[in-house]
This record gives structure tokens, sequence and C-alpha cells, in this order.
């Protein structure tokens, strides 16, 4: 039997727009970082190399053509400032160009937001983070389940909550009410939100959690939570473009992206509704999101930042439990925090260090965001010498003829599907989907990888039946082979 960390490959397809570099229009930089912005630009760096080889780069432009993605939005944080932000590519396919001040949907960025304002209304009295958040509850309760949820469980994924995440409303679809949402009652597209696991026992993620906390705090409040949080984070902060309405208010909507798919193709009617606000509501740009990172790291060096506590800033980087704290994943093994994001037609990703005053934003409106957000944070992580979000290189031996063979075969992995390794053209091969391949590389005769994703294969005993896929264990069967 086989032990494995894999992923499946993106299907890569053509798209037909044109990616204007030279169209960019800053905010701001400052003189000495124009070299390293076009460096940066031209040299995307891939997730693993091999360490025998020169690391294969691409430039932005091309990887934006290659995943069709329209466009793409970027800030830099360094020393603690912000240092330049650009826009890359088109708001919507024949469309203007992307530039600093471009809205895009945050997707799950918005949990940070949503839990520093929630912090906020702790420290003011208003809510109590160890407190079971049905108390704060008062027009929706919280149906009887497995235990009672603390706000601090919540934010930190622990509360044993249900409904992971919400795909949000199409143009032209009903938008249910908060209420509906949590019971999952008609048009809510997700089921009921409860309480299915004791809190406490385990991390799940959750954007239910965010939904009941949502309610909680609306009720505590009085208000509408796009103008609680606007009140509680966005206006101290400076983030005056950023908004929690939904859906975004026409006169804000000439200064927004529009969502893409796959295919490049724009989804009908625009973005997606997300009565979910502080799962996955916030409308921003990459500057502001720089400004709430930066926040942070000045409540860390025990600094005020206009609207934690430097305590309660710690407390919101502690982590809780799988390195995930309240709102923020925590990464680096704790130099780092962020969070990423994923709506219809909206990727997102935050990355800023504790100590030192470095980070970045990247907002994109394509389904393929993911990969160019990433590619590019490691391109910004390699020019300014980051501690984290390095290309991995890793070193590879010859396997034996009599090695290879052995591995050859197809496999099943349970609740995902087949995968292959065969020889091809002299080169062990993998297809995580049928007729998909690439190269399987050997680090030693019992660690393989592949360089599209930092997932590894490893061969174990046959009589395991066990392997690893990311960080989840899940049981496997060879299903033919040598």
């Amino acid at each position: 039997m086989r032990s494995s960390q894999l992923s499946l490959p993106r299907v890569h397809l053509r798209f037909r727009f044109a990616v204007c570099l030279a169209a960019l229009v800053p905010a701001f930089s400052h003189a000495d970082d124009n070299a390293a912005i076009a460096r940066i630009e031209a040299g995307l760096r891939p997730v693993v190399a091999l360490a025998d080889a020169p690391v294969k780069t691409e430039s932005l432009q091309s990887v934006m053509a290659r995943l069709n993605v329209p466009g793409v939005s970027v800030a830099v944080i360094r020393d603690g400032k912000v240092a330049w932000t650009r826009g890359y590519g088109v708001a919507w396919v024949g469309g203007p160009a992307v530039t600093p001040d471009t809205l895009f949907q945050a997707a799950s960025v918005s949990k940070p937001v949503a839990a520093m304002a929630a912090l906020r209304m702790v420290e003011q009295g208003k809510l109590g983070l160890d407190a079971p958040v049905e108390t704060a509850l008062t027009s929706w309760k919280l149906p009887a389940g497995a235990g009672k949820p603390s706000v601090r469980q919540l934010l930190s994924h622990t509360g044993g909550m249900s409904v992971s995440g919400f795909p949000g409303y199409a143009a032209g679809k009903p938008v249910p009410a908060l209420v509906q949402v949590l019971d999952g009652t008609e048009p809510a597209n997700t089921a009921p939100i409860r309480v299915d696991a004791a809190p406490g026992g385990a991390f799940r993620y959750s954007g239910g959690g965010y939904t009941v906390l949502q309610q909680a705090m609306i009720d505590r409040a009085g208000q509408p939570f796009d103008v609680l949080a606007r009140e509680l984070v966005l206006a101290p902060l400076g983030m005056k473009a950023s908004t929690f309405a939904q859906p975004l208010p026409a006169a804000l909507a000439a200064k927004a992206a529009l969502p893409h798919d796959r295919d490049g193709k724009a989804f009908p009617g625009g973005a997606f509704t997300h009565p979910e606000q502080a799962a996955a509501g916030l409308w921003t740009t990459p500057l502001d999101l720089a400004k709430f990172a930066i926040a942070i790291q000045q409540g860390a060096a025990g600094r005020a930042n206009g609207v934690l506590s430097p305590g309660m800033t710690r407390t919101m980087l502690t982590p809780v439990m799988n390195d995930y704290a309240l709102g923020l994943q925590i990464q680096d093994k704790g130099k780092s925090f962020g969070h990423g994001g994923s709506n219809m037609g909206f990727k997102s990703s935050l990355v800023a260090f504790i100590e030192g005053g470095n980070g970045a934003v990247i907002l994109t409106n394509g389904d393929n965001g993911s990969e160019i957000a990433a590619g590019l944070l490691r391109a910004i992580a390699h020019e300014y010498k980051w501690a984290g979000n390095q290309t991995l290189v890793r070193p590879t031996v010859a396997l034996t003829p009599q090695a290879r063979q052995a591995l050859v075969g197809q496999y099943k992995i349970s609740s995902l599907g087949d995968f292959h390794i065969a020889e091809r053209d002299g080169q062990l091969m993998i297809a995580m989907r049928p007729g998909q391949w690439e190269p399987l590389y050997a680090e030693s005769d019992k660690l393989l990888f592949v360089l599209s994703r930092n997932l590894e294969l490893r061969p174990v005993d046959a009589d395991s039946g066990h392997a690893v896929l990311g960080s989840s264990s899940r049981s496997y069967s060879r299903v033919s082979g040598n």
C-alpha cells in the first residue's frame, strides 16, 4: 500500500484578453521600489523547485492569461508602512483597468476584520469573550445542541458549529434574511447552522459560527452589521473604501471588479450577494486591508492601533487550535498571520509578519486567482527576503528501475477518487486527474513529491493501507499495478 500527500491540479484554459501591465495605475511607491516591483512582476515563483536546476519563474502577465484571471490588485507592506500598491489587468473583460482603488470581494478575509470588530465589542463590555454566545442573542436563539459555544470558540472555529462556507446568491436570485440563513429556510441555500459537536473539542472551519456571531453583534449593538463594522473597525483604521454592505450599493458598483469563472467568463449579473457578511461579505481594496494588517502589527508591538488594546491584539494572535487564533491563521511557526478567501469569482490572500513590519495583500477577480496570489506572494517574499512564503527547494535522487516499477499502478483514495502512476517516456509520472500527467520526483526511496503542490507521497509497508493527503488522514487501496 501507499502513503501519499497529493493535490488535484488545476485545469488551465485559454483566455482571450490582454493583460496590460504597462497600463497599471499605481497609487504610490517609493522610487527605490520600482526595480523590485519589476522583478516581482517578471518572477512569479513555483511552489516547489528542484535543487539541481534553476528555479523556473513566470511573469504575472503570462500567469494571468494562462489562468484566465482578468484582474489583480496588490499592496505591499514594508517596515510597518504601505510601500506600494499596484493594479493589473481589467475589472472585467472589456472593462476599465484595475487600479488600487478598484473594489474586490475579500471573501473569507472578511473573518479577521469581523473578528476585530467582535473583540472591540468585548473590550467595550458588550460581548463576553468566554461567555456563551447565546447570552448576546435576542432576535434569534441558537437551538439546543451539543453544547454552548463561546465567542472565543466561534472566532477560532472550535465551537462545534455546522456549515463550513456559503456560496452566496447570484444576481436575480432571492436573498434570504440573516435569520433564514441561520435556520436554513427558503430562500437560504445552505443547511441550518447548529451546534452538532462539543464546543472546544476540535477545530472545524465554520462560516456558520461567524454568522451566529454576526447576529449576536447586531443584537447587542442594535445596528446593522455593516454600520457597526464601519464604526468599530473600518472608520478608525482609515479603511475608507471598504464596506460590509450587501449587496454592494449602486453608488459603489462602478468602482468594483466583476467576478469571473475558471474559463475567464464573467458571472451573469455580476457579484454574488452574501448576507453572511461577517463570514464573507467585505468589499475592499488591498490598501485598506494593508492598513488592517499594520494595525495588528502595531498592537502586537505594544502600540495603540485605534481599535484594540495591545493586550487584546495579542489575544487575537494567540492560537487556539490548529494554528488558528481569533479570526487569523498563524503561520511560519508563529512568525506571521493571515487569511485566504474564496467567493464565486473572487480569490484573496493576506499575509503579514508579527514582527518586522512586512506583509502583502492580493485580491483577484477570477476563480483561478488563488494560484496567482500564491505565486505572487512567493515572488514578493523572495524579493524582500521574507522568512516565509518561499519556494521549497528539494533535492532529488534516482530510483532504481525496480523501485520505479513497484510504484506503477492505479490507486484510489477514499472520497477523492483515483490517481495513477506510470512510466512515460522514461519519466515516472503521476496523474491526479484523468489525462493530466506531471513528473513524480524522489527525494529518497521513502519520499516522493511533485512540483505543482507542496504535498508528498510516502511509500510505506503494504499492510498499512493508510495515506496522508494534506493534513487529513485518508484510507486508500491499490486498484491495479505490476
